[in-house]
């Protein structure tokens, strides 16, 4: 019989432990910071708080993944080891006490108070207190909660105007979506001043899927020598996805293959992604009009409008969402088997954007499944992006023939 592991003890003694590890496990997809753009002729934007929400609308519960990170793999006896939940840690609810978790937005904090409710579900013991707007504190109030989880002002105030709890006495501080709180002026400046108010003996935790350069270096500024954790680059090109390119001369012929692919192939649900709204809203008419049960997430909708879409979306109710680069990161829809780029990915630059093409096709293939990627080309350029991005992945993406039914029924088996 296993001796039964002492967490609290290896914790301790694993903290001790690290002090230069340095773990690179492959390249973080850099972030591109840009501007909002009003015309339907544009490419859509959204602020990266918006997209990161959106992302995790969808994504109700914990997720199992099966990507093999090596620091869990080194030992399966760390805490890192897949846990799930506060009770499988085995932990003593004061060893939790002192943990500070920031976000960019009320929405975000709340999504991830609601996680972390989840996760200490066995253990009532455990208490969490929301530093957001709308909630407010009698005067000479001090916090007992073990876990606050809030948003960059309010901590500010409660922390260091009201001082309703001591920065100095918080062990573990979370940066969550760090590249959008480091990259936006305002929350950088608030979480600088927070910083300053901790323990030198704080724990410091940034996450993100993505960061560029600036942002890391930031980081690292913040966060001397750290553990950093990343995903290898052989792991991003997602073998359980099959990828094909579609040869057409024009935005007919683009939605001719749609329709044919579609149609011949058995689809659960699909997203398309678009360059610009105006596409997106041409592409719409047309399958509606064709009878296909379609939704559209469109950069003029308010926040709370895109999250309806994307429930609909995700109860089935619509059977196709067109889209642009909004839905392109960490939405999981497990009926979602086949992604169309009716336009390449590229940056403002009119080159290959490989690493939005990776969060594309990253859409479909979710929880280990098979997924298929279609690539619409309609120009000598579209086809350089093309080859750029197999270059990028060292993957081949096979031509379809989209008028061959035959053809198509086989990539659908």
């Amino acid at each position: 019989m296993s001796q039964k592991i002492d967490w609290a003890k290896y914790v301790a003694e694993a903290e001790k432990n690290i002090t230069n590890k340095k773990l690179e496990i492959a390249k973080i997809q850099n972030s591109k910071k840009e501007t909002p753009n009003t015309s339907d002729d544009a490419d859509e934007q959204f602020s990266l708080a918006e997209a990161s929400l959106l992302a995790k609308v969808i994504r109700k519960g914990l997720v199992e993944s099966k990507t093999d990170i090596e620091v869990q793999r080194k030992d399966p006896k760390s805490p890192l080891y897949s846990v799930k939940t506060f009770e499988a840690l085995n932990l003593n609810p004061n060893l939790l006490k002192g943990v500070l978790c920031l976000s960019p937005t009320y929405e975000l904090a709340i999504q991830t108070g609601e996680v972390a409710a989840h996760m200490a579900k066995f253990c009532p013991e455990i208490e969490m207190k929301f530093a957001v707007r709308g909630e407010e504190l009698p005067r000479g109030s001090h916090l007992t909660e073990h876990i606050i989880i809030g948003t960059p002002g309010k901590v500010l105030d409660w922390g260091i105007k009201y001082k309703v709890f001591d920065l100095k006495e918080i062990k573990a501080f979370v940066l969550d979506e760090a590249d959008v709180m480091i990259a936006t002026q305002g929350h950088q400046d608030q979480c600088i001043r927070i910083h300053k108010n901790l323990s030198p003996s704080c724990q410091m935790m940034f996450f993100s899927a993505t960061y560029d350069q600036e942002v890391i270096d930031f980081a690292e500024h913040i966060v001397k020598n750290p553990i950093t954790i990343r995903l290898r680059r052989e792991e991003e090109s997602l073998d359980n996805i099959s990828q094909y390119y579609v040869k057409c001369a024009n935005a007919q012929e683009k939605y001719t293959a749609v329709t044919n692919i579609y149609g011949t192939v058995g689809v659960g649900q699909a997203i398309i992604f678009c360059h610009t709204r105006k596409t997106a809203a041409w592409l719409s008419e047309k399958m509606s009009r064709d009878g296909h049960a379609v939704a559209v997430l469109s950069g003029d909708l308010t926040v709370e409008q895109r999250i309806n879409v994307l429930d609909r979306f995700r109860q089935g109710q619509e059977k196709v969402l067109i889209t642009t680069n909004v839905l392109s990161r960490g939405i999981d829809v497990e009926q979602v088997t086949i992604v169309v780029n009716f336009d390449l990915p590229m940056d403002q630059h009119g080159k290959a954007d490989c690493e939005t093409y990776l969060h594309r096709i990253g859409r479909t293939g979710r929880f280990g499944k098979k997924g298929i990627a279609i690539n619409l080309v309609d120009s000598e350029q579209a086809m350089d992006i093309l080859r750029t991005i197999e270059r990028h992945f060292n993957r081949k993406i096979s031509f379809l023939n989209a008028e061959d039914s035959d053809e198509i029924e086989k990539i659908g088996n």
